[in-house]
């Protein structure tokens, strides 16, 4: 299946399609369900230090029995217990059980104190020790990848945002930065549009896109995230439905299939975004206001 790995800049591959943890909680549960996504075929896994489940991440490597090179590891710094860079990583790689982690992103420009550069300086010795192949940045706009890049001497490899049709408009700006910087983009949160806002002006594009090519509308909107050049993040307790995420790599939407999904997601992203805040402040202990949608995922 065709979900082809995409150069970094740091010289290294990137599996263009994972497995996320996120809302998987901790116990049994996780170390099953990434098993299960190792076995159906997922070989990149997506954690962060936020989502507590590190440990049972690392568990459910070494019971796969698939050696460490097979699986591409990202984990996030996400300020958990006040931990600085330094002491994160040592307990991220810990409690994966790992000597090094392919991937390491800062989790929101908000955790960057006192301030970005300083911050990116310790990612950058982060990955001059080898404790992390590649290092990038998550829920970055555009004028902070430019504060970043500014001082950096290393380029993030990655940034991991929202993206769906109905906030495409509104990020479109990041993914052409990191475009012009040699940035890649992650996609978490895709099927919003199907998940949380049925009912929406995607539907018909999405459902007629899905008869024509023989898909179902979840694995339209991956092509969408795959022709956008974005990795996709993605999560599901049921097999068959990994399976056909799996499968969505063999999907190519035309440019005007693309057109039709980039115009009805801003015809719904039109009237529905509230000012709020932030849900995942609370979370990463961070107090910030954001104008974001309603339906939004953000971690």
């Amino acid at each position: 299946m065709p979900w082809d790995p995409i150069r970094l800049n740091s010289g290294y591959y990137i599996p263009s399609i994972a497995f996320g943890t996120w809302k998987l909680g901790n116990g049994q549960g996780p170390i099953d369900q990434v098993e299960q996504a190792l076995d159906t075929g997922f070989n990149h896994i997506d954690t962060a230090q936020v989502y507590r489940n590190e440990s049972e991440t690392g568990t459910a490597l070494r019971e796969s029995g698939l050696s460490r090179s097979d699986v591409f590891v990202t984990t996030k710094y996400s300020g958990l217990n006040g931990l600085d860079i330094p002491t994160s990583i040592q307990n991220s790689l810990s409690n994966l059980g790992v000597e090094y982690v392919d991937l390491y992103l800062i989790h929101h420009p908000r955790l960057a104190v006192p301030d970005i550069p300083t911050v990116w300086a310790q990612m950058e010795k982060v990955r001059e020790a080898g404790l992390a192949k590649s290092i990038g940045v998550s829920n970055f706009d555009a004028k902070d990848l430019a504060v970043l890049l500014a001082s950096a001497k290393v380029k993030p490899a990655v940034n991991q945002i929202l993206l769906h049709p109905y906030v495409y408009s509104r990020q479109r700006p990041i993914l052409e930065y990191a475009a012009a910087n040699g940035i890649v983009i992650e996609a978490y949160s895709t099927l919003t549009p199907i998940t949380n806002m049925p009912g929406g002006p995607l539907d018909k594009p999405l459902n007629e896109i899905a008869t024509k090519l023989g898909a179902t509308t979840d694995q339209v909107l991956f092509a969408w995230v795959k022709a956008k050049g974005a990795v996709v993040v993605t999560t599901s307790s049921k097999k068959s439905r990994l399976e056909g995420y799996l499968a969505a790599g063999d999907i190519v939407l035309s440019e005007e299939d693309v057109a039709a999904i980039d115009a009805a997601g801003e015809l719904g992203e039109e009237g529905t975004c509230v000012r709020r805040k932030w849900v995942g402040a609370a979370v990463l202990g961070v107090g910030v206001s954001a104008g974001l949608c309603r339906y939004l995922d953000v971690l």
